[in-house]
């Protein structure tokens, strides 16, 4: 019996990670154990994330099982939207669609650290003369 062959790629996107593994199947999507549109609140974020798929028009040729870790919703699906075209290519997909619509290029706006004395990253306490 031959063995599915899978793909491994990474996504990253503010301070979520996510894990990718793309084998050949029916265009199945699993997130965290859950089906992605119950593990996702929004179907924008479920269009977001197959972006990628639907560039190569490979909906239902790949199967994806992912585990996201850290930040919330938006950035999961930024670093699921990148780990699959990571993967993608990986699996000798056409590079030139993907690099076209900007999806291979990691997102690298985080949040900014608070410094000390102010009340927030830029926000001054308020400033009183008397």
């Amino acid at each position: 019996m031959a063995s599915k062959k899978a793909y491994y790629a990474t996504g990253r996107r503010k301070s979520s990670i996510a894990k990718v593994y793309l084998s050949e199947g029916s265009g199945k999507i699993i997130v965290n154990g859950k089906d992605v549109n119950e593990y996702f609140p929004q179907a924008v974020l479920v269009l977001d994330l197959k972006q990628p798929l639907t560039v190569l028009g490979v909906e239902s040729k790949y199967d994806v099982k992912a585990y996201c870790l850290g930040g919330g919703f938006t950035g999961q699906t930024g670093a699921l939207r990148l780990g699959i075209a990571r993967a993608l290519l990986l699996a000798g997909e056409d590079r030139g669609a993907l690099k076209v619509n900007g999806l291979l290029t990691r997102n690298p706006r985080s949040k900014e650290r608070k410094k000390y004395g102010l009340k927030k990253a830029r926000r001054a306490p308020q400033f009183s003369k008397r």
